[in-house]
C-alpha cells in the first residue's frame, strides 16, 4: 500500500510542478514584456522538514526550477533554504507558507509514502 500511495504522491508532485512552472512561466514572461516592473526581489528563510538527502535535494531543485525563485544556500544545520523570490516582497510570509506547504510538503508525501496534513 504504501507504495501505492508514493507512486500517486510522485504524480501530484509532477503534476504540482508543472502546474507551478506554467504559472510562473507567465508571470516571469509578462513582467518582463510589459513596461511596468512588478518585480519586488526578496531573500526568504524557508524553514524545513525535509531531513534526508533526497528530499533536500528535491524540495531545492524543484524550487530552483520553478521561474522566479532560486535556492541560494542550506543552512549548516539542513533545517533552513535561503531562497531568492522574485515576486516575494509583498508577502514574505506567504511566499514562505507557499513553498512549505505548496513543495516541501508534496517532496515530503512522495518520498516518504505518508499523508502529510
Amino acid at each position: 500500500m504504501k507504495l501505492v500511495l508514493r507512486i500517486y504522491y510522485s504524480i501530484n508532485l509532477f503534476v504540482y510542478f508543472l502546474y507551478e512552472l506554467l504559472v510562473s512561466s507567465v508571470q516571469v514572461a509578462w513582467d518582463v514584456l510589459t513596461p511596468e516592473m512588478k518585480a519586488r526581489p526578496i531573500l526568504v528563510v524557508v524553514p524545513l522538514d525535509a531531513k534526508t538527502d533526497l528530499e533536500l535535494m528535491l524540495t531545492a531543485n524543484i524550487i530552483s526550477l520553478t521561474p522566479g525563485t532560486l535556492s541560494i544556500d542550506l543552512s549548516a544545520d539542513r533545517t533552513e533554504l535561503l531562497v531568492h523570490s522574485m515576486f516575494g516582497a509583498k508577502d514574505p510570509e506567504g511566499e514562505i507558507a507557499a513553498m512549505k506547504h505548496g513543495i516541501e510538503r508534496r517532496v515530503l508525501r512522495a518520498t516518504r509514502g505518508v499523508h502529510l496534513a
